[in-house]
């Protein structure tokens, strides 16, 4: 009962951040299932956060669809080549032993924190034409931005939101709207391959679910009343993730040793 409580509290903490600040906010679900649910398995905790991510991307994927701002030409290119990515990523991230992958990750976490710390503006780019050209450059971003977010099993929302910009030349809010079919896509090709090596937890990803959706509903009208704060909520969380990955480095080393 109490891994129960754990797992959806987890999943709510996850889903509120992802209302709140975005797909980064999925960074959060492997140290979750580690340290407060209780995974020891670190590829476990992996595979598990993968499905969870995914589901909860669909479904926010859905009022952005109603709201026209998924371009799903160019969405769904990236997001195919980025899935022939994740099962590459995923398949070396399952090889890789369980201590050298949890130290890249939290050394992962202090790149995004870092990042989150950069002041961003909306753009409002005219689309580029979806020539063979454009195609190509989508392709090559989605199967660069798959293939690490395979590897480490996160939804990657902090990567693919520039990377659609970059390749697409779309505004940010389509590029959120869009990024959201690459990064359902990018977790179930994750999930999929942990589970045929029964590294996914099923019924603490379907608790992790259902927190999520709850947690994701508070955190998304939330953002709407903080939006003019955004700075702030980054400069918080990205404090708590260089805290989370400091305490998994000393974990990881301490292991070694």
């Amino acid at each position: 009962m109490t891994q129960e409580i754990s797992a959806l509290l987890s999943g709510a903490v996850v889903g509120f951040s992802l209302g709140l600040i975005g797909g980064r906010g999925s960074i959060l679900a492997v140290p979750l299932l580690l340290y407060l649910v209780g995974v020891a398995d670190p590829h476990v905790a992996i595979g598990t956060s993968a499905l969870a991510v995914a589901v909860n991307a669909f479904a926010n994927l859905v009022p952005h669809a109603r709201a026209g701002h998924v371009r799903w030409d160019d969405a769904t290119l990236f997001a195919f080549s980025g899935v022939v990515g994740a099962t590459l990523g995923s398949s070396l991230g399952k090889s890789l032993d369980d201590r050298k992958l949890l130290a890249l990750f939290a050394l992962l976490m202090l790149v995004i924190a870092g990042l989150m710390q950069c002041r961003r503006h909306a753009t409002l780019n005219d689309p580029l034409p979806l020539t063979r050209t454009a195609a190509t450059k989508i392709s090559g971003t989605g199967f660069a931005v798959g293939t690490l977010s395979g590897f480490f099993g996160i939804g990657g929302g902090f990567l693919i939101v520039p990377g659609l910009v970059f390749a697409t030349g779309m505004a940010t809010i389509d590029a959120i709207g869009s990024s959201l079919v690459a990064i359902g896509a990018f977790g179930l090709t994750t999930a999929f391959n942990y589970a045929l090596s029964g590294l996914v937890a099923w019924i603490i990803a379907f608790e992790y679910i259902a927190g999520g959706i709850a947690g994701g509903w508070v955190g998304a009208r939330l953002a709407v009343h903080l939006s003019h704060r955004r700075m702030a909520l980054n400069h918080v969380f990205g404090g708590v993730l260089i805290t989370i990955a400091i305490y998994m480095l000393v974990r990881s080393l301490a292991a070694v040793s």
